[in-house]
C-alpha cells in the first residue's frame, strides 16, 4: 500500500507522515527529492534555487518530474515494508505516475486542510529556508502550489483531515485516521 499525503504548505502533513513512521513504516519526501537535486546541481539550498530546480525538472522531465525521481526510492522502500508514505504530491500527473509505476499497490490519498492564516503563522514559526517571511510571500507560494495542481489532488483525496483546532486535537485525529486506514486496508 502506498499512502500519498498532500496539503498546502504548513497544513500539518508531516504529523501524518511521522505517525506512520512511528509505527515502523518508511516515507519519502518529494520536497527532499527536489532539495537533493538542487544540491546535486551544485546550487545553494535557497528558496529561489529550490524553486528554480523544481521548475527546471518539470521542463526537463515533464509535469510529473519529481514523481518520476521518487519512484525508485519508493520501489526500494517497498522491498522492506508493506506500507510506504509519500509526502508532498502536488498534481494528479504525479499521482498517475505512482499508479502506473505501482499497479499492484493500493494507493490511498490523504489530504490535510488548514486555514491560510493558521498555516502562515506555522510556517513563520517553523523557519525553514523556503518558508515565507511575509503574507505576500505566503500567498505567492500558495498560488504556485495551486498552479502545480495540488487543489486537484486534495479534491481527489480518499481521506480529508481538517486541522483547525489545537495541536492535541489534531494529533488525536491523525492517530485515529492511521488506525482506521491500517485496519481497513
Amino acid at each position: 500500500m502506498i499512502i500519498i499525503v498532500t496539503g498546502m504548505p504548513g497544513s500539518g502533513k508531516s504529523k501524518i507522515v511521522h505517525e506512520f513512521e512511528r509505527r515502523g513504516f518508511p516515507s519519502v519526501s518529494m520536497g527532499d527529492i527536489v532539495r537533493e537535486e538542487t544540491a546535486k546541481r551544485g546550487l545553494e539550498l535557497t528558496k529561489e534555487n529550490v524553486a528554480k530546480v523544481s521548475i527546471r525538472l518539470r521542463q526537463e522531465l515533464g509535469q510529473n518530474a519529481v514523481a518520476k525521481l521518487t519512484v525508485e526510492k519508493v520501489r526500494e522502500l517497498l522491498k522492506g515494508s508493506d506500507v510506504v508514505v509519500i509526502d508532498g504530491v502536488r498534481s494528479l500527473d504525479e499521482v498517475g505516475t505512482f499508479r502506473s509505476a505501482f499497479p499492484e499497490e493500493e494507493i490511498i490519498i490523504i489530504a490535510v486542510h488548514t486555514p491560510p492564516h493558521t498555516r502562515f503563522e506555522r510556517l513563520k514559526a517553523r523557519g525553514r529556508h523556503d518558508d515565507p517571511r511575509s503574507w505576500e510571500d505566503f500567498e505567492e507560494r500558495d498560488w504556485k502550489e495551486l498552479r502545480f495542481g495540488i487543489g486537484n489532488v486534495i479534491a481527489m483525496a480518499d481521506y480529508m483531515l481538517v486541522n483547525d483546532g489545537t495541536h492535541d486535537e489534531y494529533v488525536k485525529k491523525v492517530r485515529e485516521l492511521v488506525d482506521r486506514i491500517l485496519a481497513e486496508h
